[in-house]
């Protein structure tokens, strides 16, 4: 089976972060994201970053929980997330996995770079959600049995 590496998957999440600012740019204009209360020199929260992690979930979940099986990123660099089997997630299983990426930016983004240094190429989120990333398409993945026991 072919793993997504790191910089495949780095590459991936940055035209995430491209797509995702067309829609988070004219949030900011139109809301406005002052960070910090001049007056006060509290930190101030504006309605656009309580709709931030809302469509930042829906965004990773439904595209991944999707019969894609990948956000416009992990498409464009071939790469489509599965269970251990090869299969699609179910929505829990993508939920569970995009909020296990919380730990994994928690612990100085090492959930992350484990990416680089793991056989199967997984993050700390993966292996906690028990997922793959790997290149190929939707419906079309592979894989060893032996691999796996």
């Amino acid at each position: 089976m072919d793993y997504g590496g790191f910089w495949a998957r780095f590459f991936a999440y940055f035209l995430d972060v491209v797509v995702l600012l067309f829609i988070f740019l004219p949030m900011a204009f139109v809301f406005g994201t002052p960070m910090l209360d001049e007056t006060t020199g509290t930190t101030r929260y504006e309605l656009s970053e309580w709709i931030v992690f809302p469509i930042f979930t829906a965004y990773f979940t439904g595209f991944e929980g999707s019969p894609k099986q990948a956000t416009p990123g992990k498409m464009a660099m071939g790469l489509v997330v599965t269970n251990q089997e090869g299969g699609r997630l179910s929505w829990p299983h993508v939920l569970v996995r995009f909020l296990a990426k919380f730990l994994s930016l928690a612990v100085f983004l090492i959930g992350f770079i484990m990416v680089a240094f793991t056989p199967r190429k997984q993050g700390l989120h993966d292996l906690l959600a028990r997922t793959l990333v790997v290149r190929g398409r939707p419906g079309q993945i592979g894989f060893d049995p032996d691999e796996f026991a």
